[in-house]
């Protein structure tokens, strides 16, 4: 049985020979119009992921505004009614026992929550996005020495809704100063800080050493990459967390460095990639090995770091200058920012340090670096030196006298007597 073929319909006055070379038409439309797919896939990964962000940025503000408001409510019993501490137990007890699903509530939370309302009385509508502000890249990235009280109050308030509550407990207990807890505040949200890296830096004093390294950045950068750049780095930088004692040498601190390669990249500071230590460069037949080699994500660059032991010596320059112009030659993309040097050294004269820069043509910075904080001069000074430790070591062990012997009681119970 002959089957019957369906008939293409064909556009009014049009033939078949027509609509099939419509047809070929049509795909290769079809197919630019797939080409441009994974720019669409991308762009709406972008938007889910931008609003599952900004619901736990809403969802965490919440958090601290109610936290703030309970702070509040127990302020205003406690000024009112005179209420002590045993109403703090009680209430975090009910709350327990009635929201069960709850938590958060604890005595010691709940204490947390009066001094944080204290601590920010006038706390702004949540509304106010900090983090929108704080990339705009409008404020001042170095702590302010004398800033005006009304307007440290006026600009804190905005990023501490947007900090989690553990990094708001940790700035409340170990940074007093407003002006000083809203540069870690600034940053934490810049960088992505976790509690324990907000912890480490606070405890290393970061605000004080943030962009304190001699360069020659506002002559060889641009203006906008000069300030990125010098508040990339540090001076000093602290290595605390390495066992070594002198006298070292400066393989043996790359060594232990690479060791704890993650907590040095810690100290050195966010965007940080490691490419290589003792890197291999071949200029003119010649060998010539970088010491420490890395590529900084946000900064598009390079970045060679020179260790040396000791002082800073001015032809340590030159020498880093020199693998910069190779660096950028044999390694930088054409879309890469030009690489920067940084020199680490245990000490360097100021004067120096600026000769030595002038006139060079590639971006350089020098820093000191710590193995250990020195001792404060009144615990240092009631500590016993080398030389009495020694002494008391090498000296014979004297034995304490010998007690004479106790003379036995004789027990009444087991003598015997004539009767």
């Amino acid at each position: 049985m002959n089957k019957r073929k369906k008939k293409i319909p064909l556009a009014s006055g049009g033939t078949k020979a027509s609509s099939l070379a419509a047809t070929r038409a049509l795909k290769p439309v079809m197919r630019s119009a797939l080409s441009d797919y994974p720019s669409l896939l991308k762009r709406v990964k972008e938007c889910i992921r931008h609003a599952q962000s900004r619901a736990i940025m809403l969802a965490n503000s919440e958090m601290i505004h109610l936290y703030w408001n309970v702070g509040r409510l127990l302020i205003e019993r406690q000024a009112s009614q005179g209420w002590g501490a045993g109403v703090l137990r009680r209430l975090a007890h009910d709350l327990l026992n009635e929201l069960p699903e709850v938590k958060g509530f604890s005595e010691r939370n709940l204490k947390l929550m009066t001094q944080f309302c204290r601590e920010y009385p006038h706390l702004l509508p949540i509304g106010q996005q900090a983090v929108a502000q704080l990339t705009s890249g409008q404020y001042s990235r170095n702590v302010q020495t004398k800033p005006s009280h009304d307007k440290v109050f006026t600009i804190r308030q905005q990023p501490v809704a947007q900090l989690p509550w553990g990094h708001n407990v940790l700035l409340m207990q170990r940074v007093k100063s407003p002006t000083i807890r809203l540069w870690y505040m600034r940053e934490t949200l810049l960088h992505g800080w976790s509690r324990n890296v907000l912890e480490l830096m606070i405890k290393r004093e970061t605000h004080r050493r943030q962009g304190n390294a001699i360069t020659n950045f506002r002559d060889k950068l641009p203006a906008h990459q000069s300030d990125l750049v010098s508040h990339a780095l540090k001076d000093p930088y602290i290595f605390d967390f390495m066992t070594m004692t002198e006298p070292f040498h400066e393989r043996e601190l790359e060594t232990q460095l690479l060791r704890h390669l993650e907590k040095f990249l810690i100290e050195v500071g966010q965007g940080f990639a490691f490419v290589g230590r003792q890197y291999h460069v071949q200029v003119g037949g010649d060998d010539f090995y970088i010491d420490l080699l890395f590529y900084h994500l946000q900064l598009r660059c390079y970045v060679v770091i020179d260790l040396k032991k000791g002082a800073f010596k001015a032809e340590y320059a030159g020498k880093v200058n020199f693998y910069l112009n190779v660096v950028d030659d044999k390694l930088r993309h054409p879309a890469d920012n030009p690489s920067i040097g940084l020199i680490l050294c245990q000490d360097r004269n100021r004067v120096v340090a600026e000769y030595a820069l002038r006139g060079l043509q590639k971006p350089i910075g020098i820093s000191e670096y710590e193995i250990t904080r020195a001792l404060p001069k009144d615990l240092k000074s009631s500590l016993p030196s080398i030389k009495e430790i020694e002494a008391e070591l090498t000296q014979p062990a004297t034995l304490p006298p010998k007690r004479p012997a106790a003379r036995k009681k004789r027990n009444p119970s087991t003598t015997t007597g004539r009767t």
